[in-house]
Order: structure tokens, then sequence, then C-alpha cells
């Protein structure tokens, strides 16, 4: 039986969860026969695990007992999500692929773009695409960032969440009354990395769109919390009420009985688009802007710091026929070829783990 390791954020936010599906899903199809998939987390800081990242714990046991190992994905070049012991790294044995995994720059309040404060490394960034065999990088900017870190051989690779809709899934039942004619996916002020001015006038914003919704017809308005930490700013608004779950079935079915899902976060909005789900997208944050563009969605995204909010989503909701239009051109070419490039991608990873198991 093949052993593959997994290194993958497994904090609070279900997006997470959400992503892990679509890498499961194309590993699968790659190596088509049964397998045994070891998930870990790529970070302690949110439980007391003695075993994450690429630790000299998980190496060894990687060695020992697997047969490859995926890294990501997600926002690991960024928040502290993935430890990394370079000497460590360099005793890994197997094969390993970095898996749609991204790096991106926030907003300070001149509103330039400018590094986070817990970005990763550019040294560890540059080992890591050093040992690893295959480097799917998610958007447009990482990869420039690590061509220009001198690894060119990245691939840009964009999110599989983005055909979440092929992989068979439980469908949880859902009562009329947890049918939504509206789910706003939001996150909580305080966790948005904005400038503080636009962290307070985000709920002044939230309630006007909220306004605006209903007048449009979408009368059953609720939140949609992605991480429990979401839950308070939620509960303070008094006019609509909130959903959270931690299942990602659950999730995936909240967004599938909706008929528009208004989101500040990218792992409802790439779901929407596989389900045909009407989606209205503000970013706020260079990896989230990057990903829009590079799926071709970057005249749909809505920069929730540099342009009036308020405007910009009346015109979308007014005119969400036009979002039918722009995904079918986009699924004619550039979907496809991403599809093609994770699968390429991913068929070549078990063509190196079959080799090295001989």
């Amino acid at each position: 039986m093949i052993n593959l390791y997994s290194i993958r954020p497994k904090g609070f936010n279900i997006g997470n969860d959400v992503i892990y599906l679509g890498v499961c899903h194309f590993v699968r199809q790659a190596f088509k026969e049964n397998f045994n998939i070891i998930s870990l987390p790529a970070t302690s800081k949110y439980e007391a695990h003695k075993k994450s990242g690429i630790s000299s714990q998980t190496v060894y046991e990687v060695n020992q007992f697997g047969d490859g190992l995926i890294v990501g994905g997600g926002n690991l070049y960024e928040n502290g999500e993935l430890e990394v012991n370079p000497i460590a790294l360099k005793a890994l044995e197997k094969p390993m692929m970095i898996f749609s995994v991204s790096r991106g720059r926030i907003y300070n309040k001149s509103l330039e773009l400018v590094n986070r404060t817990d970005t990763m490394p550019d040294d560890r960034i540059s080992i890591l695409n050093s040992y690893s065999a295959i480097s799917l990088s998610r958007d447009k900017s990482t990869k420039q960032y690590i061509d220009n870190l001198g690894h060119p051989e990245n691939i840009l690779g964009s999110c599989p969440t983005l055909f979440i809709n092929e992989i068979p899934q439980h469908i949880v039942p859902l009562l009329n009354s947890d049918k939504t004619d509206a789910l706003i996916s939001i996150r909580t002020p305080s966790l948005m990395s904005i400038p503080v001015s636009y962290q307070y006038k985000f709920r002044d914003d939230l309630l006007q769109m909220i306004e605006v919704l209903k007048e449009s017809g979408y009368k059953n308005v609720k939140l949609l919390c992605h991480d429990h930490r979401d839950i308070p700013f939620a509960a303070s608004i008094t006019n609509v009420s909130y959903v959270y779950t931690d299942d990602v079935y659950t999730y995936l079915s909240l967004l599938r009985n909706t008929r528009l899902n208004v989101t500040f976060r990218l792992h409802s909005f790439l779901p929407c688009l596989a389900y045909n789900v009407p989606a209205i997208k503000f970013s706020y944050d260079e990896r989230a802007m990057s990903m829009m563009d590079t799926i071709g969605m970057d005249q749909w995204n809505i920069n929730y710091v540099k342009q009036d909010p308020i405007v910009e989503f009346k015109n979308r909701v007014k005119n969400i026929q036009e979002l039918d239009t722009i995904k079918a051109n986009l699924n004619k070419n550039l979907w496809p070829a991403f599809r093609e490039t994770i699968m390429t991608s991913t068929n070549k990873f078990a063509e190196l783990v079959h080799e090295r198991r001989g």
C-alpha cells in the first residue's frame, strides 16, 4: 500500500478543508490504485501537536513509512502557517510536491502593498522549492515571486477548489429554512489585514450591503462564518442571523443552496464558480486579488480597499447575469488548461513515487 504524507493547514478556517478535498481529488485520479494519506498539521500553533510541519519528527516518519510528501495547498508561505526545519528537509528521501501554495502582500495605511510581518523568509521558501520535485504556485504573484528567488521551474497551477464540483460528495440535507437567498461569507474585521480605518468601517458597509440585497429581492440573508472567531462579530449584526459549521460537507451544501454568495473569502467564491452558484467577490489583499486575476475574474472582483465597495456592489447585484458570460468564456480555454496543468503535475508526482518504490 502506498503511503502519502500531507502537510497542510489545519487551522480554524473551513476553507482549508475545502482545499484538502480538492487536493485529494487530483491525487486520487493520478494514483488510481488505493493509497493511504496521512495528514499532518503544517504548524503546531493552533493545537498542542508535537508532530507538525517539516520537522525532524515528520521527515523521519516520512522516510520510514512514506512514499511521498505533499505540502499544501493554502497560504503556507505566510501567516506563520508552515514550520520548516532546513536540516530535516535536506534529509528527506522521498519525492515532495508543493501543491497550490500562495504568498501575498497586504495594504498598509498608505494603501501601498507591503510584505506581511509573518511572511515566510525567502531562504525558507527557496529551500522548499529546491527540494521539491514539483512546485505548483496558486497564483501569478506567487509564481513571479518564486521565479525571482531563482526557481522559475515552479508552475502556475491555480487552486483545485475551482474543480470541486467533480468530486462525489455527501450532500447534507437542509431544511427549507436553512436555504438562503443570499449568504455573506464574512471575516471578523480585526482579523482582516487591512488598515484600521477600513476595519472600523466594515460593519457599516456590511449593513448597507444587507439592505441592498433585501431591496433587490434577496429577502432571506444570512452571514456565513468560516471560522469560529467570526461568531462574535456575526452575532453583533442583529438584523440577520448567522450560520457556522466545521463540517466541510455541510459548508458546501450551504453554498449550493443559496441564490447568491457575497464573499470576502476566496474559498467560498471558487466553489460557487464550480457549482454554478452566482457569487460576488470582495478582495483586500494581494493573494486574493492575484488569484482572481489568475483565473480571469479580475474585472468581476471588487477591491475593497481601492474601490468604492457599495457602488461596485450595487453594480454587481444589478448586473449579476453578466457573470454567466464571463464564466462561459473562461470555461472554454483558461480553466480547462489549469485543470490539465494540475493533472499533469500530479501524474508526474505519482510516477516519481512509483519509481522510487521500484
